[in-house]
């Protein structure tokens, strides 16, 4: 926190540059939010193929009547070991069932009765007529012995959910999904952000997508809808250091939305439920709530994906931080085997957070196998000491955000996750407990025992799934196939998968 206040002393001389900048975006006014609420109705199904659950849950959009699911029971999967995977998303729709796809049998979905109004013309139905096509799709290959062939993908294991549902949605991905970028509002505010340091996610997703194959420039031709907000530009540029005021932050947040809803017909069709922003920034979940509709509707892309602060798995995607020092990922990547690893556990890092104290309380210079310090000894690497180590410690700082997982996905050292309420990232494909540990703050204590306990065999298992998962964390310019850019767009192409929207007189 040092530094970044730091960072923002420095720039307080660029927050007049708001001066100028703001007034440009607020000239049109804007659109009343609620007067256009009772023209849509909006409904979703949550949909993934390959975790199913018939558990309802309270809706955080009080405007709408609640209905859930009838039980599937049939519809959960089970893993080659004989069980099922954990269900960690809820099965809900807002609204009337949609007439054009059975909420009730999601097995057998049809999309004749969305064919049939596309002689009309009409561009939401074609897009929901193509969505409920992709949907079918990886039902097919979800419930098919025949294996998803793909060129660029040979990985396979635990460590997917489902492979053939995955590929055939990655696929479906490619084939159609459009976004639309509003091209309203400048930088340094808008359609920029950091390319490095641990908000790295940010400005490259935001510089990607601007120039990704999956933009389209017509919004008719958009299944969803891009904010290019910049919530770390945002606090450089306007926070004032040590103000503890967000209410200029918030103030931008909800004039730019609230432009974007006055100017375009989409963000009210919607309510904003197909639109999403992406933040690694820790204030990125507060400043979400600036504008009615984007924190309760809208997928929120974040770093900091705690779901006791509101993140709301059935509809938000969580990414991982990475942190890119120079902006490159030139030299993180890669490490020794296993057999060449001599420390079985590495923790470095500040003290703030509930956790930490208690992990440097019980393990700092207390056991040589237990390698947990505060500050590293002069001299030493942090990278040496990620490729010595078998197990690395991702404990929660002041938020769950945090840059240790990929760090240790990068160097073959299997992550150790200490985080309460938090959502790994991709966990809709990703099955983390096939590549790593999860361990509850109460059973610090017993850390080594822990992972003493486990056998050599299938520690050498774990660290070999995260070899073969890293690529989906893979910074990549340009982005390549299934790297950490795709995976993002594919969690919220996901999302968009489990909703449709259309107009309230085709009912």
């Amino acid at each position: 926190m040092d530094d970044e206040t730091e960072k923002l002393r420095s720039s307080e001389s660029s927050f007049k540059l708001l001066v100028f900048i703001v007034p440009l975006i607020l000239l049109s006014g804007f659109v009343g939010f609620v007067g256009s609420r009772n023209n849509w109705v909006f409904n979703v199904n949550l949909y993934y193929p390959w975790i199913w659950s018939s558990v309802p849950s309270p809706s955080q959009v009080s405007s709408f009547s609640l209905q859930t699911l009838p039980n599937d029971t049939d519809l959960i999967p089970v893993l080659a070991n004989g069980t099922s995977p954990p269900a960690p998303l809820s099965v809900q729709f807002f609204g009337a069932p949609p007439s054009a796809i059975s909420v009730t049998n999601m097995k057998n979905v049809s999309t004749s009765s969305v064919i049939s109004k596309l002689r009309r013309g009409d561009a939401l139905e074609r897009i929901e007529a193509g969505l409920a096509s992709a949907r079918a799709a990886i039902m097919k290959a979800k419930e098919s012995n025949e294996v998803v062939q793909d060129s660029d993908f040979i990985s396979n294991g635990p460590m997917y959910w489902n492979v053939n549902a995955f590929l055939r949605s990655y696929q479906e991905m490619e084939k159609q999904l459009k976004v639309f970028v509003y091209e309203e509002g400048e930088q340094p505010i808008f359609h920029n952000g950091p390319c490095g340091s641990i908000y790295a996610m940010e400005g490259n997703f935001i510089n990607n997508m601007e120039v990704s194959k999956f933009r389209t420039r017509n919004p008719n031709k958009a299944q969803i809808f891009f904010l290019p907000i910049s919530i770390t530009s945002i606090v450089h540029f306007v926070y004032e250091s040590d103000s503890h005021d967000w209410a200029p932050l918030k103030r931008l947040v909800n004039d730019y939305v609230g432009f974007i809803a006055d100017k375009h017909q989409h963000w009210n069709r919607s309510l904003g439920t197909d639109h999403f922003m992406l933040s690694c920034h820790d204030w990125g979940p507060e400043l979400s709530k600036s504008y009615p509709g984007l924190f309760e509707n809208s997928i929120r892309a974040l770093c900091n994906a705690n779901k006791s602060e509101g993140f709301n798995p059935t509809k938000d995607v969580s990414i991982p931080e990475i942190n890119l020092p120079n902006g490159k990922i030139d030299r993180l990547l890669g490490g020794p085997s296993p057999s060449k690893r001599s420390i079985l556990i590495f923790f470095a890092g500040g003290v703030h957070g509930p956790v930490r104290p208690i992990l440097l309380e019980h393990w700092e210079n207390k056991d040589p196998d237990v390698q947990i310090h505060r500050y590293l000894p002069k001299g030493v690497s942090y990278q040496d000491m990620l490729r010595k180590s078998k197990y690395c410690i991702c404990a929660s700082g002041y938020e769950v955000a945090s840059p240790r997982m990929v760090e240790a996905l990068y160097t073959g050292c299997v992550p150790v996750i200490i985080k309460d309420h938090y959502v790994a990232p991709f966990s809709d494909v990703l099955n983390w407990k096939a590549f790593s540990i999860e361990i509850q703050t109460k059973d610090i204590t017993n850390l080594k025992n822990i992972l003493m306990d486990i056998p050599q065999k299938e520690y050498i298992r774990m660290q070999n799934r995260g070899v073969q998962v890293r690529r989906h964390f893979v910074v990549n310019v340009p982005p390549k196939r299934f790297d950490v850019f795709h995976m993002t767009l594919h969690s919220i192409w996901l999302r968009r998968l489990n909703m449709r929207v259309h107009n309230t007189t085709e009912l």
